[in-house]
């Protein structure tokens, strides 16, 4: 038996796979399927400590393109704080209304869900 940790859509699990019999097995006989356990996946850490009160979520699923904004920056609405990567078509997601980035919770290359929080403002 082997045990693997596989994430699939942010998703962590854990796979146990039974090797099969190399010699004398019987082409009737079905292998074993691998047994798929959820994990809790953890939780993205937000640089620079708690999370803002406003959130920034992504309009359409695609792949974090490019970071515009830091921790800790002052943003006014309408900035570029993330931009992600759809159909190769370059996306930005802004600043619903003025205020400092508190969190970013999404790293460049993820590959994000309509809705999913990107970041957060104070």
């Amino acid at each position: 038996m082997k045990n693997y940790t596989i994430t699939v859509n942010g998703s962590v699990y854990d796979v146990v796979v039974e090797e099969g019999a190399t010699s004398g097995a019987s082409a009737a006989a079905a292998p074993a399927a691998p047994r798929a356990i959820p994990k809790a996946a953890p939780a993205p850490a937000a640089a620079g400590g708690a999370a803002g009160s406003i959130k920034i979520e992504a309009g359409a699923a695609g792949k974090v393109f490019k970071i515009e904004a830091s921790v800790g920056q002052a943003v006014k609405k309408g900035d570029a704080v993330v931009i992600v990567e759809a159909m190769k078509m370059e996306i930005p997601v802004v600043a619903p209304e003025d205020g400092t980035v508190a969190s970013i919770n999404v790293a460049v290359g993820d590959a994000v869900e309509a809705g999913a929080l990107l970041a957060t403002l104070n």
